[in-house]
């Protein structure tokens, strides 16, 4: 072994010790610096990881037995006997528990639910709204019993409080506005700054209710509740449920969640934001013994600053879904009603709701109100109208001359002459082919602002009329129990409006001839048969109020069809126009310019498929 052998080895060997004593120092770095952040972690780590049971709705889900803790306060407060104390006004009734320093109950006063029992939002024993704060150890106030402080509590204000050794303790204080659906809550510790460590700088909060059942149909209240999340300066709330189980994890700033049910919500905000949290919900089966809807959970987490008092406000909405109400309170509540996108929204706000309120006030019968909208709405939009069923009552005056087009050209290669010449009868005639298409299409936003507006409406919220016991649900005239196709009744309305749409359609194309021509006769077959029956199955789980409006406007269609015909087309007037016509030569519209283009296109490819073939 030469000289630069045995130097190359000793060089290898150094490099390799020095790269092994690096890698055991960053090792030991890191080892430590992980040591750091496992000890903040476990500071400020979810409820649900500090908690040893999952928490669920039922406050039953809590350990039975008396948590023993190292505070001997707070081992005396868990094993103190649980009390109730109530705070009311004109629309709400809350009963709060010592337990944790939580809404028992909530009873929304002046509504019932379907069966005509008292309508609570949150029930005795199926809700858990606990804060978890370190101090310097996890301690959750839903284990403990607050002690009520009575000086400060009288019939709107309950102040309550946990005492620790040390002379600190946390206190909650509840205050239900007058004449309001709103419970302000201040979260209090004071005198903890020894308790809670200086690395802490978060809380916990973890909110879980089991919403009841409240309307008469499953179907259609489980499709119209979710839990809503509005995040700070943006349009809408972001939302999960709508009849299907789910859930959703975020790391930013939240103001505020709902538990929605379909006319009536529990809102928790927090002025000052919750900085993460995590959403879920999942709905019971139609059939369960309690009469609960579904299980919603919202485990969120704030931020505090330590001092001597510290003092995190939060707010409560206990109420119906009223869109007027909602936006009075200034912080978006309003945006959990489903009025449809940005523009149906917009039209349902700006004219649908005003017009629905302004005849509210002088006009007590729901059914009445709906058939003055309906009319009011048709003569909006008749302007509109007028040019597509015109075109209508049109096309069927020159039914003679189509069925000798259609006898002309019987064949289906010969599709696009009678096509051209269906289009050149048109043009003599002063007719355009694509006149009716745009008044359809202007109406489809107002059909689609009514589809969302009627589930929505707490106003028609078990108001009758006629047979139908209440205009937000389905007015079953046959109920059999057992789904069949998913369904387990009849709808009347429905079922009338699906009739209204047959006629309608049947009246609309006795006099329409469609020859030879597949296509069409598909399109016939669709519109008679397939589309009222295909409303029919979507109306009849829905509110009867919208089935109502549907069949309004028909019957109200095909009246404003029957009178443009009898008194505004004149089919003598047209076949002489066209008649006056033969002979010269028409002006192509840009349509038929573009027809014929195509036609050649097609004779063109055809040719050279013919030269391929030779």
């Amino acid at each position: 072994m030469d000289k630069n052998n045995i130097i190359g080895i000793v060089l290898i060997a150094l490099v390799m010790l020095g790269f092994f004593g690096y890698q055991s120092r960053q090792v030991k770095k890191q080892a430590e610096y992980q040591a750091y952040l496992d000890s903040i972690a476990l500071a400020s780590q979810p409820v649900d990881t500090v908690l040893a049971d999952e928490a669920v709705p039922e406050r039953t889900a809590l350990p039975a037995s008396a948590p023993v803790f190292a505070d001997s306060l707070l081992t005396a407060a868990a094993s103190a006997e649980e009390q109730f104390v109530t705070i009311s006004n004109e629309k709400l009734e809350v009963v709060l528990t010592t337990k944790g320093a939580q809404p028992y109950s909530v009873k929304v006063n002046g509504y019932q639910n379907y069966d005509k029992s008292d309508l609570y939002i949150l029930r005795g024993g199926k809700s858990n709204l606990g804060f978890i704060i370190y101090a310097p150890k996890a301690v959750d106030t839903r284990l403990v019993n607050f002690q009520i402080v009575g000086e400060e509590s009288n019939d709107s204000t309950v102040v309550m409080r946990l005492p620790f050794s040390n002379g600190g303790y946390i206190e909650q204080k509840y205050t239900l506005l007058p004449d309001s659906y709103s419970v302000s809550e201040q979260l209090s510790f004071v005198g903890m700054q020894d308790l809670i460590p200086r690395n802490i700088n978060s809380f916990d909060i973890q909110f879980e209710a089991m919403i009841p059942r409240m309307e008469k149909g499953y179907k259609n209240e489980s499709q119209y509740s979710r839990l809503n999340y509005f995040f700070p300066d943006t349009n809408k709330p972001e939302n999960i449920g709508n009849g299907r189980k789910g859930n959703k994890r975020f790391d930013n700033r939240v103001e505020w969640f709902a538990f929605q049910q379909q006319f009536f919500s529990a809102i928790m905000r927090a002025p000052n934001y919750f900085t993460a949290g995590d959403f879920s919900i999942d709905f019971q089966p139609k059939d369960n013994e309690e009469g609960d809807l579904m299980a919603c959970s919202a485990k969120m987490r704030a931020e505090i600053r330590p001092s001597d008092n510290i003092a995190i406000p939060f707010e409560f909405y206990f109420g119906p879904n009223d869109y007027k109400g909602l936006k009075a309170y200034g912080h978006s509540y309003e945006k959990v009603i489903p009025l449809g996108g940005k523009w149906i929204g917009w039209f349902t706000k700006w004219v649908i709701i005003p017009l629905f309120d302004w005849l509210s006030k002088f006009i007590a019968n729901f059914g009445i109100i709906i058939l003055l909208m309906t009319i009011f709405i048709k003569i909006v939009v008749l302007p509109f109208a007028y040019k597509s069923y015109s075109s209508s009552a049109k096309m069927q005056a020159l039914k003679p001359l189509m069925e000798k087009i259609n006898e002309k050209y019987p064949k289906q290669e010969d599709a696009m002459k009678k096509q051209q010449e269906t289009m050149a009868l048109y043009q003599k005639a002063g007719i355009s082919p694509m006149g009716g298409c745009l008044p359809v299409l202007l109406q489809m936003p107002i059909l689609w602002a009514m589809f969302r507006f009627f589930p929505a409406s707490i106003q028609l919220r078990q108001q009758p009329f006629l047979w139908a016991e209440d205009l937000s649900a389905y007015d079953d005239i046959i109920h059999w129990g057992v789904s069949i196709l998913g369904m387990d009744h009849i709808s009347l309305f429905a079922l009338l409006m699906a009739l209204s749409m047959f006629f309608y359609s049947r009246v609309t194309m006795q006099n329409q001839t469609v020859g030879n021509d597949p296509n069409a006769k598909m399109m016939q077959f669709m519109s008679l048969y397939l589309m009222p029956i295909m409303m029919f199955f979507i109306c009849n789980n829905l509110s009867s109020g919208l089935s109502y409006y549907y069949l309004l406007s028909n019957l109200i269609t095909m009246l404003e069809t029957w009178v443009i015909k009898k008194w505004f087309v004149h089919p003598e007037a047209i076949l002489a126009k066209v008649k006056a016509a033969e002979g010269k030569p028409v002006p192509k519209s840009k349509w038929q310019q573009r027809l014929e283009e195509a036609q050649k296109m097609q004779r063109e490819m055809e040719k050279q498929k013919g030269k391929k073939k030779r």
